[in-house]
């Protein structure tokens, strides 16, 4: 085998390893939709930052009126949101979402 082939094959045993894939057709198309939902996950992770934010607003305006940390009614219709959108996991997915938003205590 010449380097340039060896350097092919051990190039193509590693983009099999990471991807899964048997082909490298098959692993050109698992790397590109890897990369596309690393920026979806990106794009979603500033979005909770931003509803972080949102919510740490929500929270100090309605302590310095008088009232408690958190709604639980929202909670609620939040939660329902979610189930309604995604099913059954969507429900974990917005409680874990409230929890972050929450801030700490």
């Amino acid at each position: 085998m010449t380097a340039t082939t060896t350097e092919k094959s051990e190039k193509s045993a590693t983009t099999a390893e990471k991807t899964g894939a048997r082909t490298p057709e098959a692993a050109s198309v698992i790397t590109g939709a890897r990369e596309r939902i690393d920026t979806l996950d990106d794009r979603i992770i500033g979005l909770i930052q931003e509803r972080m934010a949102v919510s740490a607003v929500i929270q100090d305006a309605r302590i310095a009126s008088g009232g408690r940390r958190v709604n639980l009614s929202r909670e609620m219709e939040v939660l329902g949101h979610y189930r309604d959108a995604l099913g059954k996991p969507g429900t974990g997915l917005a409680m874990t979402l409230l929890e972050l938003c929450r801030g700490r205590v």
